[in-house]
């Protein structure tokens, strides 16, 4: 068996193209949707990434732009700059670019960002809010993931779907949402015992460990669709994923690669929701409005 290659990079472009559709409409009411990206200090992986970011805003008509501090700065220069964001009506969504300073609490600098303009999903808020089905903003890297699993064309209710990751911004929100399409989840990570015996029983197995090709060939259970989310630069090879791409192909029926696999289906997801968000502002006004028509009426 040689599996599928689940193209990332087709997934994103057919997002993008949704989201222009929808930029285009709200262009036409006089609404740019607009993107703020919060950078600190000079991390070349951060910049190659807020690089693609606004590429991609940019190929969608989403106006955006960065926001650079030195690494030496104060948070609460970071969290006055937030603020303002914050109360900026032609800023819908905010992003901040991690990882932060080691000085910095990136919790702190997370969870100031208006829950209304959270297009990471990363606020307290949105994760909670994940729990019960009403997030206000799906995280980025799960919601690629769901719909790359779409994408391969994977039956997600009723399978047995394996999550390799425990963190707030990637396993246990995709947990969360795998749940939410009637999957039976299970939740491990790399302290899990013997944890190839868990991911063999695997109809969906996502990978987010941030450990390079954590599993192989003999972890996956024959058939499987596999996500990758890892990102790990390996001296002399460069870019690979949490999942030993070779070995694993063998064996699975899907698997996304790495590059070229969740990566820029996430960024993708970025733009969609802060289109999103810029919808719900507009629909927001568009009641207010109408409500201060009707007092006016009625007085």
């Amino acid at each position: 068996m040689t599996a599928k290659i689940i193209d990332g990079n087709a997934a994103a472009r057919a997002v993008r193209e949704g989201c222009k559709k929808r930029a285009d409409a709200l262009k036409e009411r006089g609404i740019t949707p607009g993107l703020a990206v919060i950078i600190v200090g000079d991390n070349p992986a951060s910049r190659a990434y807020v690089r693609n970011k606004v590429k991609a805003c940019a190929e969608v008509g989403v106006h955006s732009e960065m926001h650079e501090f030195e690494s030496g700065c104060s948070e609460a220069a970071v969290l006055e700059e937030i603020e303002r964001l914050n109360r900026d009506p032609g800023i819908h969504g905010i992003l901040i670019q991690l990882p932060l300073p080691g000085h910095f609490h990136p919790e702190r600098i997370t969870q100031a960002v208006d829950p209304e303009k959270d297009v990471d999903g990363f606020t307290w808020r949105n994760l909670g809010a994940l729990v019960s089905g009403h997030a206000l903003f799906e995280p980025c890297t799960p919601r690629a993931v769901m719909a790359l699993i779409d994408e391969a064309g994977a039956a997600i209710e009723g399978s047995h779907a394996v999550v390799v990751g425990r963190s707030a911004i990637v396993g246990k929100p995709v947990a969360l949402m795998l749940t939410a399409r009637n999957a039976t989840v299970t939740v491990c990570h790399t302290k899990t015992r013997d944890l190839g015996r868990v991911t063999r029983l695997a109809d969906i197995l996502v990978v987010a460990a941030g450990r390079p090709e954590l599993i192989t060939g003999d972890m996956v259970k024959p058939g499987a669709v596999v996500l990758d989310v890892g990102i790990n630069r390996v001296p002399g090879r460069g870019l690979v994923g949490d999942v030993h791409f070779a070995s694993v192909r063998d064996v699975a029926a899907a698997i996304t690669p790495v590059p070229g696999g969740v990566g820029p289906t996430t960024i993708a997801m970025l733009v969609a929701n802060t289109v999103l968000a810029a919808e719900r502002q507009a629909a927001r006004t568009a009641d207010q409005d109408a409500r201060r028509g009707s007092a006016l009426a009625g007085s």
